[in-house]
């Protein structure tokens, strides 16, 4: 693939895993260099970095991704099916918006969140439709034009992100939603549970689970991507799950942050993957209101 044409991640994503393709390659199994992985699968597929990464790179027959939150999905099916109406739609409001003064682009992005927040009552996630595109535009508009491209959720599963100050943002990056559209071409996508993945498994499967990161601490527990919180006892009930996939003789990889990182004491994850490797690297804090705390963490 040329270099303007390979696929990357098309949103801003809290916790997206660019920054670490080169780390995972260390321990990625020596099968899937081999050609002897069949079939992967993606949970928790976020932004999907290391999907890209395998369908570029690596000769593997299927490719599954799901995640829990149903905005997430329908952009990677209006991705997949009608690239070519979505980069029309956010070509039409990156025009509208570049062409405002800082106080039109505040008004229009605060319309546009709001009529986003209002459509979600009565969406239907379900069938496949035009408003389904129209929403996967405004999802990554807002995702492009908000504060530091971070997609929070309140409780009541609105969008409640302010928005973000850059002088042009770039909201419809045409050749490489081309390029992930030409990616995503046999890829089967849906949404939902991670644990409804589970008769896929079998020993030739590669599955990395990339789950909302377990908090650092109270003030950094902004985990909702989806109204669905992810807390202690979630991570418990994944671990079970880990065992049951690794019992069906899997290839697994799963990352979460380090809370050793605030409390050298907290052994919450070597308790949880007993008996399992678990390697620590560094990595930058991308998503935090203060620059200075972006630094490398564990």
């Amino acid at each position: 693939m040329g270099q303007n044409l390979y696929a990357k991640p098309f949103l801003k994503w809290a916790g997206g895993k660019t920054q670490l393709l080169s780390i995972f390659r260390k321990y990625y199994p020596t099968e899937l260099f081999e050609g002897r992985i069949k079939r992967y699968i993606e949970p928790f597929v976020g932004s999907g970095a290391v999907l890209f990464e395998l369908i570029q790179n690596y000769d593997i027959d299927e490719f599954h991704i799901l995640d829990i939150n149903p905005e997430l999905i329908i952009n990677y099916l209006v991705i997949k099916k009608d690239v070519e109406t979505l980069i029309e739609s956010l070509k039409d409001l990156e025009k509208k918006y570049l062409s405002l003064d800082k106080s039109g682009r505040k008004q229009l992005y605060y319309e546009i969140r709001s009529q986003f927040n209002q459509n979600k009552q009565n969406f239907d996630f379900q069938n496949y439709s035009e408003k389904t595109i129209e929403r996967a535009s405004q999802f990554i508009f807002l995702n492009r034009t908000c504060y530091n491209g971070l997609f929070r959720v309140n409780k009541q599963g609105h969008f409640n992100v302010p928005m973000g100050n850059y002088k042009n943002p770039t909201i419809c990056d045409e050749s490489n939603l081309r390029a992930v559209s030409k990616a995503l071409t046999n890829v089967s996508i849906a949404q939902g549970d991670y644990r409804e993945c589970l008769n896929l498994i079998d020993e030739n499967t590669l599955v990395y689970f990339d789950p909302p990161y377990r908090p650092l601490n109270t003030t950094s527990s902004f985990t909702s991507y989806c109204e669905f919180e992810f807390n202690d006892d979630k991570q418990i009930e994944l671990a079970r799950f880990y065992d049951t996939a690794s019992k069906k003789g899997a290839f697994l990889m799963l990352s979460n942050s380090d809370p050793q990182n605030v409390n050298a004491n907290d052994t919450f994850f070597e308790e949880l993957y007993k008996g399992y490797n678990i390697y620590t690297e560094k990595a930058k804090r991308l998503i935090n209101s203060k620059g200075e705390k972006r630094g490398l963490i564990n």
